[in-house]
């Protein structure tokens, strides 16, 4: 689902590029990012009808999709060690060919693909040279618009398919949702559920590129949610049912710097609701939930690669059902006949009612719209619909010591001021109808995509010679493809019409004239960026125009276009900065030259969102959305390593209105978190192990359930709130103590880990606590200070507790 927004190109919409490490993610990191790049020990890269084959070994892989071009340089390290820390093998992420080649004509689709894969190869960078790359993608959802060119369309994807692999990358080549893929192209899935996908040939493994784990938000509409235990869910019943390869789309989905937000009209945060959020901290407890899906998966996977058939199928009850994996019928140099090793995945499909089911002669409850996973065919590791990670609640907070201030400026025309906080602004009022040395005279009127090459949002049409009673412009009416307009007679504004999709006819518009020279100033918005014959939309005016004389409009400063101007310090400490601009209207924002983004103050409708979430049932992007009444993008990013520690220049282009006064700039991070654990909980998947000694089977001596709490990097666990020993109530920050609660709960844990042993820890180690369950029942709740990490372990035995700490 990426922009695929590429000029001229009536079909390719693009090279995709698959990075991925087959032993640990942490060494991709190494290999990107140290002074001197380490390599692999060369390998290959094959597949059969099963899975992909690393180095000779069939493997089942989870992948984390991250676009490079939606994060700074910076954040890239850390990105991956929070990726392969989360569970994932892989990293994806797609080739923003409109990035690569900003100009139409310099590169045509072989040509840039061929310099792509010869670039990879003269770095080193593919499998069997030693690097990281195993896997590569040509096109990307062409299927759904092939029918649009007819018998074209078919050839184009048979000459895609011989153009790459032509191209001698040495690994294998995908195409998503592409079901006449050729024969030596595997075919993939993208969608919410794939576990039904399967290949056009049984030669082919089933490969889910694009897990849609979230969705995209728009202007003036609510923010999109997956609930995680659907996601769960739809990614244990791909593997159950015999996928091979998945991919989170999005793992983190960052920004839409500049003016490469697509659309329709996406806001310019990409954040998609992933496992880690568009600052880079962790998605609570979306990323802990997935990191222990990931884990109870990779326990299966002796088992699931050794079927080399289908797995064993078991009916269970109505919607209840066993997929059943044991060998070994698959065998190579590293496996042997006396590895025998059995994992089963049992669903409930049903949406409303938990199922009690019998399997191999043990009875196990399954919660509705759940699957549980059992390494061993015995014990159950996971369930999706059991979450046990804890859960983070991002706060953001005031970040500056001192006020924006623009008087460095010598050329201060303006200075605002307000009672809570203090900013100093310079402003500049756009002239009307500006000149350049890009300007250039045409008869008739130009198509705004065209004349500007998507280089700019914005283009003034300029006519003089007008007569003084009505002006005419030939045509019968005045069509915007996503924009707004304004009209100017003799430098003065007379009149504005916005416009929010492609298509509508606005007209007549009335003009009375008395002026000699008439302008016309057209905003363009978010292009869209899927679908057949993109080159052909262009944007702004289509057709002719037709004004005939005004009636009345908008006259006022505040329909003005405005340039304005401040400086600001940045923030102390490391967490990630975010501006306000709630206050705003419409424009784009730099700091310190760096295009932040389109800025748009629309609020989401009233209704549509719910009051609770119910992960059951088939998930789609209306379904638990949130935000309603809302800005749909109140906080804008700012990465740390375009800030100086003083004198950030902010430079902000208001179209439609705004108050700059109302800017502030923030702190995003993690203010509180919380967690439960209970007798009935799993216990945690890193005491499961595998032994060949007992065969291969994987087991597990202790199951002690366990809960696990982290804070973000750079502050401390300062105060626990809550915390309950019995039957506790509610939710996170909602907690209560039920009718059976231990009065000490509270003193024994604050002692044991703030004022106790544990306390004299030093702050590297103070990232983690872990509480370990002996038949109790608990939650906690906590929230931490500004300046440190946290870690600890604190063992309890009780029977039930709650926490919350500040």
């Amino acid at each position: 689902m990426e922009s695929k927004r590429v000029l001229g190109f009536p079909i390719g919409i693009g090279a995709v590029v698959l990075i991925a490490v087959s032993i640990a993610l942490i060494n991709l990191s190494q290999f990107i990012f140290a002074e001197r790049p380490l390599s692999f020990e060369p390998f290959n890269v094959s597949y059969d009808h099963r899975a992909l084959i690393i180095d000779g070994r069939r493997r089942m892989l989870i992948s984390a999709g991250i676009h490079y071009p939606r994060a700074t340089p910076e954040m890239w390290p850390d990105l991956i060690a929070k990726s392969k820390e989360g569970g994932a093998d892989v990293i994806q992420s797609y080739a923003f060919w409109n990035g690569h080649e900003p100009v139409r004509g310099q590169e045509e689709m072989q040509r840039f693909v061929k310099k792509m894969v010869d670039l990879m190869k003269q770095e080193m960078l593919f499998s069997w040279q030693g690097g990281p790359i195993i896997l590569l993608q040509i096109e990307n959802e062409y299927g759904n618009i092939e029918s649009s060119f007819g018998q074209r369309g078919k050839d184009y994807v048979k000459w895609a398919a011989r153009m790459a692999v032509g191209l001698g990358a040495g690994v294998p080549w995908v195409m998503c949702r592409q079901t006449d893929a050729p024969e030596n192209i595997i075919d993939a899935c993208n969608g919410f559920y794939c576990d039904g996908f399967r290949p056009n040939s049984d030669k082919k493994p089933a490969l889910w590129t694009e897990d849609w784990n979230g969705w995209y938000a728009y202007w003036g509409g609510t923010v999109p949610h997956r609930p995680v235990q659907d996601n769960a869910f739809a990614v244990a019943r791909f593997f159950q049912r015999g996928g091979s390869f998945q991919n989170y789309y999005m793992y983190f989905g960052g920004t839409n710097f500049g003016r490469t937000s697509g659309g329709p009209f996406y806001t310019t945060s990409y954040d998609y609701d992933a496992p880690i959020d568009e600052y880079g901290l962790l998605r609570q407890p979306k990323w802990g939930h997935l990191k222990d899906l990931h884990a109870a998966i990779k326990l299966c996977e002796p088992s699931l690669v050794s079927v080399d058939n289908s797995p064993q199928y078991q009916r269970l009850g109505p919607k209840q059902e066993a997929h059943v994996y044991h060998g070994p019928e698959y065998l190579n140099s590293n496996q042997s006949r006396n590895e025998i090793a059995c994992s089963a995945f049992l669903a409930n499909i049903d949406e409303h009612n938990t199922a009690r089911v019998t399997f191999r002669g043990r009875a196990y409850t399954l919660p509705p719209w759940s699957v549980s996973i059992l390494p061993d065919c015995e014990n159950v590791a996971f369930n999706t619909a059991k979450v046990n990670a804890q859960i983070s609640v991002k706060s953001i907070e005031p970040g500056l010591s001192r006020p924006l201030d623009s008087g460095r400026s010598e050329e201060l025309l303006h200075q605002l001021r307000d009672s809570s906080i203090s900013m100093d602004w310079k402003t500049v009022k756009e002239p009307v109808g500006a000149w350049s040395e890009s300007n250039f005279t045409v008869h008739g009127i130009l198509e705004h995509l065209n004349v500007t090459k998507d280089t700019s949002d914005y283009l003034w049409y300029i006519t003089s010679g007008v007569s003084l009673d009505i002006v005419v412009i030939a045509g019968s009416f005045l069509s915007i493809l996503m924009g707004l307009v304004f009209i100017y007679t003799d430098y003065m504004f007379q009149k504005r019409i916005s416009h929010i999709w492609r298509q509508m006819k606005i007209g007549p518009q009335s003009l009375l004239i008395a002026c000699v020279i008439l302008f016309i100033f057209l905003l363009m918005a978010n292009l869209q960026n899927y679908g057949a014959f993109l080159e052909k939309d262009g944007a702004g005016f289509r057709g002719g125009i037709k004004l005939s004389g005004l009636k009345s409009g908008e006259i006022g400063l505040s329909a003005s276009l405005w340039t304005y101007q401040t400086y600001f310090d940045a923030p102390d400490g490391i967490d990630p900065v975010a501006l306000d601009f709630e206050s705003m209207g419409k424009g784009q924002a730099w700091v310190n030259g760096h295009n932040i983004g389109r800025f748009w103050s629309l609020v989401a409708p009233k209704d549509g969102c719910q009051e609770t979430c119910d992960y059951r049932g088939a998930y789609n992007e209306n379904k638990c959305a949130k935000n309603c009444g809302k800005l749909s993008q109140k906080w804008y990013r700012v990465p740390r390593s375009w800030l100086k520690s003083s004198d950030n220049l902010l430079v902000i282009f208001e179209e439609t209105g705004g108050n700059p006064l109302g800017i502030s700039v923030n702190l995003h991070y993690t203010r509180t978190i919380c967690g439960s654990v209970s007798e009935s909980d799993y216990p945690p998947l890193h005491r499961w192990t595998r032994q060949s000694s007992i065969h291969g089977r994987t087991s597990i001596s202790n199951t002690t359930p366990e809960m696990q709490l982290r804070c973000d990097d750079g502050h401390v666990i300062s105060d626990i709130v809550f915390a309950s020993y019995g039957t506790p109530l509610g939710s996170c920050q909602h907690f209560s103590t039920g009718q059976c609660h231990a009065d000490s709960s509270l003193s024994v844990v604050s002692n044991s880990y703030l004022h106790g042993s544990t306390s004299d820890r030093s702050t590297s180690d103070k990232k983690e606590m872990n509480v370990y369950s002996v038949g109790f029942v608990g939650a906690l709740l906590v929230r931490w200070a500004d300046n440190a990490k946290t870690a600890g372990i604190l063992a309890v035995d009780s029977r039930i507790l709650v926490l919350e700490a500040v």
